[in-house]
């Protein structure tokens, strides 16, 4: 339990699952297949799985910091997921792809830097060999429940 021990060394907390009443999603938040795990749009989440503020774009309701700690959030719920799904996160032998979406307003370009809130918990917890991704940075015109980042990714893991 190499994971937890550095979440906890770092003060991180994983979020319960996200609560979203009257909405059903009719897809798995992580899907496993063979030794790669394929991880579900996730966004920021408090530590009782609700949605944190601000909501919005970023530009104009959210800011760019406030943004890059949402996608720090973000990387929390999606490694609370994997948790539960694959049972302990050190199965996870490298990070290969992380597709990130910030909703942007009009005239917002640096969504690398707000997605790299995401990169850097991984790579606190991981390290460079296993935790380095190949990775992706767009703005969107607007992203589900108004969150201000939605991010997804694609991991190799180990057999049970």
């Amino acid at each position: 339990m190499e994971i937890e021990k550095r979440l906890a060394e770092l003060g991180l907390t994983l979020p319960e699952p996200m609560q979203l009443p009257g909405v059903t999603l009719p897809f798995p938040w992580v899907r496993v297949y063979g030794d790669r795990a394929y991880v579900s749009g996730h966004g920021p989440l408090t530590s009782d799985g609700k949605l944190p503020e601000p909501l919005g774009k970023v530009g104009a309701e959210v800011t760019e910091e406030q943004a890059y700690d949402a996608a720090a959030l973000t990387a929390l719920s999606m490694l609370a997921s994997l948790r539960r799904e694959l049972g302990d996160l050190d199965r996870i032998v490298a990070w290969l792809r992380v597709f990130g979406m910030v909703n942007v307003a009009p005239g917002f370009h640096r969504m690398p830097a707000v997605i790299n809130g995401f990169s850097d918990v991984i790579l606190q917890l991981w390290g460079v060999e296993a935790g380095q991704h190949a990775r992706s940075a767009v703005g969107q015109a607007a992203l589900p429940f108004d969150i201000p980042v939605e991010i997804e990714a694609e991991v190799v893991i180990t057999p049970r």
